[in-house]
């Protein structure tokens, strides 16, 4: 007994020891898991030696791909494998020749004996198996069973030496075989494709009783696949004595026929191998030899009284057939009684036994014999199997309970009965959503009608969705601990896969042969069997479709999920009883990241379930942050081992078994480890792994289609794509390559640039590198030929494919060895495959190490934009990129910062230098100096450019408009400088003008004082009372006045109104036709009146055909004469020098002559006569445009040089001097207050001018509608029209959207100074005020110690004191000669700042609105920085362009949202109907329109484009969005359009019932999605 005990002790250490040597000692508590190897780490090694710690991650990581020789790694020994002989050091003698002869037949060799030997192959894979959880183990043996490697059936465990069956390892095994029968004279083939659990078969047991020299496992193998180890034996790679943990480990494998003439046997055989010597194992032994169907024992002889005579009497009475192997016995087989058989060994080659051996293997299990099936090991007594534990059977009863539901239907049924929304209903919605992009008649109300058929599906969907099974599973993917998840979902797929089995093979077998004629018959091309084809294809789609009505997996589970959420979406329901399925996307996601695969677009319905997958994306974000991913889209022909070929390179799990090829698209998440992490700049590689793209001579039109769409898809999705060609005939290639550069040219043109990489599968010789440049060439040559080809559909110049992206067919064409060495089903895969794999993996990681890939949040934007694009039927068109257009709109605020900050400093330098020009200081002003006082703000603004360019998140996206902003900006700036320039020579121009008067003026002021202080000097002692002195003061004014202005002439005020009338007499028009026009007024809305043809003359004939035809276009060309004549006119008027020179009538009469010579030009083109009233009301219009800009300037001109007024405007400040004198008040004193009267005028131009350009900034930065870029101030404007619902303003911005937002700033503005944020505009003002005055003190303060400090006198002071402020305030100089008298200038300070507190005081408190009088508006401003945009109009519909640059070449013009053409007037041809129909409807319908450029010709909508020049410019892109803005706007106003245009919604234009519902709130609350585009 305690012999017993010491051994098992000491088989622990070993077994300790064994872990330790393979560093796996933690893991056999804590052990391997999936998520071990579901990730990226370093480079598996393939050639060089791996050390000992190393060997079983190496081994795993080998297996994973699929290679066999994972069993052979040669391991490094750290010490010397040869022993040396210790040198013997005990004497220095002469070794002689002799010596060292003798050592050479030394039996005792004197060698290191602690050396240990290297441990077994089998023991690293039974280590490893021990060390790995059930769902490791089970990804393991599957692994195993694909390397045609035997599995481990019974597993004694290291610990406790029980006896393990680890059946749940055997669950994901599907073996696939031919059985071959004779039936009348004739071989019947019957392909059998099974989950190996489930296979009965027959089992063959092979165990050896004692110790033989020849190999039990050899022989095995010669049985099974001679070329191929299938169980592991002494003479293999690596084999050693010491083997450890194999003893008592019972192997199977499975011997599947392929139905050919050399098949060692005819059916699936199950053979099964006890390593060891069975008379050590009882318990191993008494099973395997219970549950075969044949023994086969091997022992050394056969003798009477040995130790395994026992053993054998037992098997040989027992009824199942024995075979007994002889080692030392050399006859052939014999037949005993029973049954049985004995064969010798000894002296016969492996070969002769083995064909013997398979004879009567063969012969007896063509008898009845016992079968055995893998799932019976459960009821096997005395082992323990894995299934059994709780963990297990919790996972199986909660899927039984799913699968009960099932059973004994018909599974072509299964998905109707219990996944109903996926069926038609889904299908049904993805063809009406399809048929949204081709409408036809009228097209706004099929589109609501649809739309509203695609809601009632949804609501059917909905009421469908209540599945028994569908709630269970839902219940238990909700409620399961994660583990518990993980057995739920294997249990489910394994037994839903087993339900499908057999009815999915037989289609397939029948598919195979259809296929095989159809092949046939497409090589005989004879034109006499087209129709025999065409029949053959029918039954080929008929069996195409019951194999997917058959095929059934965990895939069309979640599938039912994903419709279940978008329908209750859709239809916003929340049923009682139904389980929650807001919290459906969570629960994918959970699964997303552990690993499992999620479909990405339906293959049967041919759609993306866009709102699913997005909160499926969402809800990943939400757990694991918004990580960066590199996406590898996988594309290539059906069944060329795509998937297997990823499952193999990232340890996937995409679905590969039999008769389940990959349908639509499936996406995976890989993690990369934090070993290799440094190297990559994300965190996961996201693989996106498609269905085949169909061969398209099998089929028809519709798989084009839907071939092109999913590459156009993958493609658009990848950071890289790989393209998988299978064989090596470019010919087979050349459809899959033309859909593939079709869908890189669409990339390109949409401004994505993934990479490619294309790998030919099953290449016979890929070590022949002439061969491999030859095939490189051919495709090359292929290549460009498809690029010329895809050129042409796709409307694009590409000479060759790397013109359409960047491509080395040198380094981005890898060659890949055929998938299995040897035929199929035995074949094992080729390790040059797997080579293959790991290189190629290494160049996918190596061009992925240069690219940032892509944020989840951008792969989810991409997969709804590519998607949304391809709905249409022009993809590039259709494209709208959400992305770039985010990124855009962001640059476009930046730019509105950057180019606000260059002009608000801009700003203040005109203020400085305007009053140095006003104050004498400045008489040229140098664009240098403009340059150099802007220099430190531009190169802030190109350094704050620079970071954003470069450091942004979106930086990749942002550098296309890198080099136009930065234009732009500079632009800006040059611009900014020569305006100011500009603006300040005009200053100067106009003071030089003045010069004359200027003079006078302080000729006139020191006469003014010189008489005051005379007269106060005569009045001195006599007027006591205020009202005396003024009255002395009214009495002897104007006797000054006259005196002064004797030899200067009055100006005159423009007498407008008289003017325009005399004007357009001399033109020729009758006084009556001129008055009634200004006396109705309404010239004033020529502009804005919709309908305009009352100004054409029409003979009786043409007026219904003006109304009903032309007229259309017509108008459209009045309006533009409108617009084009009121600009030129306004133009014309501002370039007149009215400030400077003063008015003219001739101004007006020049413009009249221009309007009226347009008209004329314009009846000739229309080849009709326009009315007279027209060009009256057309010139008194653009009088009326021009009338407040002439009259401001003279007002300007008439204060500047009109000597009169400027003395009269003099009187109250002379009248306050005169009173002082008057008072006694000494010469300081009076100087003082003169000083405070002259500060007070400019104190309040300089506070108004600073607060203007301050609150302009303020509302600038904080202000919701100015803060944001075109776009935002759009949305405010069109908010603030429907609150007021102000017909007349929506009318003025239709017509002149420029006009209104005009008005809207004007109108904020108002809003924000006088009411909403009065206290924050009066603080600002405040604050300036006391900049001012800290100035003003500062230079009473430095004037006054200058001149003390020079002695000078009060002209000094004075001047003195003017030029500190010159930059600040206008202060016209004064000559002092009348206080001459004033020497104590400290006095003279203290008087001054006594004035100047009154004045800040009085400043302080002044209206806001005082800014109005000044150079500086906030209004204006604000209109200067926003306007300075875009204003061209869609040619349809009038919405005007978004874009916050005015020149925005090469971008098309674009808005997120266009409108109902009946907005702008557009009506059918012919008739009085409006068009309600939006731009975007229309160019994704069939329907057309004649051009105003061209009106005979029709155009069809979705080539609108072609129609001129208005039209090329403008991207309008296909889609279905519309804003309940526009729509809310025809229905409450439509009496009004109907009025204003004097056309109809009726008929084909009647306004869909549905627009009616939405309220003014909703229409508001719409604006808010112009943002979400």
């Amino acid at each position: 007994m305690s012999e017993e005990i010491n051994k098992k002790k000491q088989y622990q250490r070993e077994t300790e020891t064994l872990f330790a040597r393979l560093h796996l000692q933690d893991k056999y508590q804590q052990k391997l898991t999936p998520a071990d190897f579901l990730k990226i780490g370093p480079p598996v090694k393939q050639d060089h030696n791996t050390s000992e710690k190393d060997l079983a991650h190496t081994f795993l990581q080998r297996l994973m791909m699929l290679d066999y020789r994972a069993r052979y790694i040669p391991v490094r020994q750290d010490s010397p494998e040869v022993s040396h002989l210790k040198p013997d050091i005990r004497f220095e003698t002469v070794e002689t020749d002799n010596d060292d002869f003798d050592a050479l037949y030394s039996t005792t060799v004197d060698c290191n004996q602690s050396k240990q030997t290297h441990v077994h192959p089998m023991d690293v894979q039974i280590a490893v198996f021990h060390c790995s959880d059930s769902f490791f183990k089970q990804n393991m043996i599957t692994k195993l069973s694909q390397c045609q490697y035997a599995l481990p059936l019974l597993v004694p465990d290291p610990v406790t030496k029980d006896i393990d069956c680890p059946l749940w390892t055997f669950r994901q095994i599907r073996k696939t075989w031919k059985i071959t029968e004779i039936k009348d004279n004739s071989n019947i083939v019957t392909m059998k494709s099974l989950p190996i659990c489930k296979a009965e078969t027959a089992m063959v047991s092979f165990l050896r009783l004692g110790s033989l020299s020849l190999s039990k496992s050899q022989l095995m193998n010669t049985l099974i696949n001679d070329r191929h180890n299938t169980f592991f034996h002494r003479n293999c790679p690596g084999s050693t004595k010491s083997r450890h943990l194999m003893d008592g480990v019972a192997e199977i494998a499975w011997y599947c026929p392929a139905g050919k003439p050399n098949d060692a046997f005819t059916d699936c055989i199950a053979f099964c191998n006890l390593h060891g010597d069975a008379l050590s194992f009882e318990k191993q032994r008494d099973i395997v030899t219970e549950k075969s169907s044949v023994n086969v024992i091997l022992v050394p002889s056969l003798e009477k009284g040995d130790k395994s005579s026992a053993v054998i009497s037992v098997l040989y009475k027992s009824p199942k057939p024995l075979i007994i192997l002889i080692a030392d016995n050399n006859h052939g087989a014999v037949q005993m009684k029973g049954g049985n058989y004995k064969i010798g060994l000894k002296d016969r080659s492996q070969s002769d036994v083995s064909e013997e051996l398979k004879k009567v293997i063969g012969g007896i299990l063509s008898e009845p014999h016992a079968s055995f099936q893998l799932e019976t090991m459960t009821k096997v007594s005395g082992i323990r199997v894995d299934e059994d534990d709780t963990v297990f059977k919790k996972g199986k009863s909660d899927a039984m309970k799913i699968v009960n539901l099932l059973q004994g239907m018909d599974v072509s049924k299964i998905k109707d009965a219990f996944l109903p929304c996926q069926g038609q209903l889904w299908h049904k919605w993805c063809r009406i959503n399809k048929e949204l992009y081709h409408l036809k008649g009228h097209i706004e109300k099929e589109k609501c009608q649809k739309e509203q058929e695609l809601m009632q599906i949804r609501r059917d969907q909905c009421t469908a969705s209540c599945s028994e099974l569908m709630k269970l599973f839902i219940k238990s993917l909700s409620s399961l601990p994660s583990t518990d998840k993980e057995y739920f979902l294997k249990w489910t797929q394994i037994l839903i896969d087993a339900l499908s089995t057999d009815d999915l093979t037989s289609i397939l077998q029948s598919y195979d042969e259809k296929w095989s004629e159809v092949l046939a018959l497409k090589k005989e091309k004879k034109h006499d069997k087209s129709d025999l084809l065409r029949n053959k294809q029918t039954e080929l789609n008929q069996i195409s479709t019951k194999l997917q009505s058959a095929t059934f997996g965990l895939e069309h589970i979640f599938r039912e999920m994903g419709q279940i959420y978008e329908a209750c979406i859709s239809a916003e329901t929340d049923k009682e009883g139904q389980p929650d399925w807001s919290k459906y996307p969570e629960l994918a996601a959970e699964l997303m990241i552990s690993g499992h695969p999620m479909e990405l677009m339906d293959g049967d319905a041919g759609h993306v379930p866009l709102t699913w997958i997005c909160s499926l994306l969402d809800e990943v974000i939400t757990k694991l942050g918004d990580k960066r991913v590199f996406v590898l889209s996988v594309l290539g022909v059906q069944s060329s081992g795509k998937s297997t070929m990823m499952n193999a390179m990232f340890g996937l799990q995409f679905t590969v078994s039999a008769g389940r090829c990959t349908k639509g698209a499936f996406m995976q998440l890989v993690k990369v480890s934090e070993e290799i992490k440094k190297d990559f700049q994300f965190d996961y590689v996201l693989v996106v792994d498609t269905e085949g793209l169909r061969a398209l001579e099998l089929e028809g039109n519709a798989t084009l289609h839907h071939d092109n769409e999913l590459a156009t898809f993958v493609v658009g999705l990848g950071n890289m794509t790989l393209i998988n060609i299978f064989g090596e005939n470019p010919a087979e290639m050349q459809d899959v390559l033309q859909i593939v550069v079709q869908a890189f040219m669409r990339m390109k043109k949409v401004k994505f640039s993934p990479s490619c990489v294309f790998v030919h599968q099953n290449v016979t010789d890929i070590a022949a590198a002439e061969k491999n440049m030859d095939g490189k060439r051919r495709l090359q040559e292929k290549l460009d030929q498809m690029a010329k080809l895809a050129a042409k559909e796709e409307v694009c110049d590409a000479e060759c494919f790397s013109d359409v992206i960047a491509f080395d067919v040198q380094k981005d064409v890898k060659y890949f060895a055929q998938l299995w060495e040897g035929s199929p089903p035995m074949a094992p895969p080729n390790p040059g495959y797997s080579e293959s794999i790991q290189e190629l993996k290494t160049f996918i990681l190596s061009k992925a190490s240069q690219s940032a890939g892509t944020t989840l949040s951008q792969f989810k934007s991409k997969i709804d934009d590519l998607w949304n694009a391809l709905m249409k039927e022009n993809f590039v068109f259709s494209f709208k990129n959400t992305l770039e257009i985010a990124v855009y709109r962001k640059l476009e605020v930046q730019y509105g910062n950057w180019t606000w900050a260059l002009r608000s400093t801009m700003l203040t330098i005109e203020n400085g230098l305007y009053n140095r020009i006003e104050n004498g200081n400045l008489d040229k002003v140098e664009s240098n100096y403009l340059h150099k006082e802007m220099s430190k703000t531009y190169e802030e603004i190109k350094t704050a450019m620079t970071t954003y360019f470069n450091d942004d998140k979106d930086k990749d996206m942002l550098v296309q408009w890198r080099g136009q902003f930065e234009n732009k900006i500079k632009e800006f700036h040059d611009e900014q400088v020569r305006g100011v320039k500009r603006k300040l020579d005009e200053v100067i121009q106009q003071k030089n003008a003045c010069k004359k008067l200027d003079d006078k003026k302080t000729e006139f002021e020191n006469k003014l004082l010189q008489k005051s202080k005379e007269l106060a000097h005569q009045l001195k002692d006599k007027a006591k009372d205020e009202e005396e002195l003024k009255k002395h003061f009214d009495s002897v004014w104007s006797g000054w006045v006259r005196e002064l202005t004797a030899d200067t002439k009055p100006i005159e005020d423009i007498n407008y109104e008289e003017d325009q009338s005399t004007v357009l007499q001399e033109l020729g028009f009758e006084w009556s036709l001129i008055n009634e026009s200004k006396r109705s007024g309404k010239y004033k809305n020529i502009s804005e009146v919709g309908d305009n043809s009352h100004y054409v003359s029409h003979s009786n004939k043409m007026v219904k055909w003006w109304s009903q035809g032309r007229g259309q276009y017509e108008q459209q060309q009045i309006r533009s004469l409108i617009n084009d004549v009121e600009k030129q006119s306004l133009d014309a008027i501002k370039s007149k020098p009215v400030a400077t020179r003063g008015y003219s009538p001739t101004y007006l009469q020049e413009v009249a002559n221009n309007v009226k010579k347009k008209v004329t030009e314009f009846e000739l083109e229309i080849k009709k006569a326009i009315k007279k009233e027209f060009t009256v009301d057309l010139i008194l219009y653009v009088f009326h445009r021009a009338e407040s800009w002439l009259s401001e300037s003279h007002k300007k001109f008439k204060g500047n040089n009109d000597a009169l007024s400027y003395v009269e405007s003099k009187k109250m400040q002379y009248y306050n001097i005169f009173r002082s004198f008057c008072k006694g008040n000494s010469s300081a004193v009076v100087l003082g207050e003169l000083m405070c009267e002259k500060l007070k005028a400019s104190t309040v131009e300089a506070v108004c001018n600073k607060t203007a350009i301050d609150l302009a900034g303020e509302m600038k930065c904080t202000f919701p509608a100015f803060s944001g870029n075109r776009l935002n101030l759009e949305k405010h404007l069109l908010k603030s029209l429907a609150e007021k619902e102000d017909f007349d303003g929506f009318i003025t911005y239709i017509r002149h959207p420029r006009n209104q937002v005009e008005a809207f700033i004007k109108e904020e503005v108002q809003k924000y100074i006088f009411t909403d944020n009065n206290d924050k505009a009066r603080n600002i003002l405040k604050k300036n005020v006391e900049d001012i005055k800290t100035r003003v003190s500062q230079a009473l303060f430095d004037a006054t110690e200058e001149v003390k400090k020079q002695r000078g006198d009060p002209d000094m002071w004075v001047k003195e004191f003017s030029t500190l402020l010159k930059d600040q305030l206008t202060f016209n100089s004064f000559c002092c000669q009348n206080f001459s008298d004033i020497n104590n200038f400290d006095f003279l300070k203290v008087e001054t700042e006594k004035g100047l507190e009154s004045v800040i005081k009085e400043v302080s408190s002044l209206s806001l609105d005082k800014m109005e009088e000044f150079r500086m508006k906030p209004d204006q401003i604000l209109i200067d920085q926003l306007c300075n945009c875009c204003w061209v109009t869609c040619p349809f519909c009038a919405a005007v362009c978004t874009n916050t640059l005015e020149d925005h070449s090469p971008d098309d013009h674009s808005v997120p949202f266009h409108r109902s053409a009946a907005v702008n007037g557009f009506h059918y041809r012919n008739t009085e109907i409006l068009s309600v129909n939006f731009c975007t409807t229309n160019v994704a319908s069939d329907g057309g329109f004649y051009p105003r450029e061209d009106p005979e010709k029709l155009i069809p909508h979705k080539q609108y484009r072609t129609a001129g020049p208005r039209y090329a410019n403008w991207r309008i892109t296909p889609d279905e969005s519309k804003l309940k803005y526009w729509t809310w706007f025809v229905c409450r106003f439509q009496k009004q359009l109907e009025d204003h245009y004097k056309l109809k919604f009726q008929g084909r234009g009647e306004i869909p019932s549905e627009w009616k519902t939405h309220s003014k709130e909703e229409a508001i609350k719409s604006l808010d999605e112009m943002f979400k585009l």
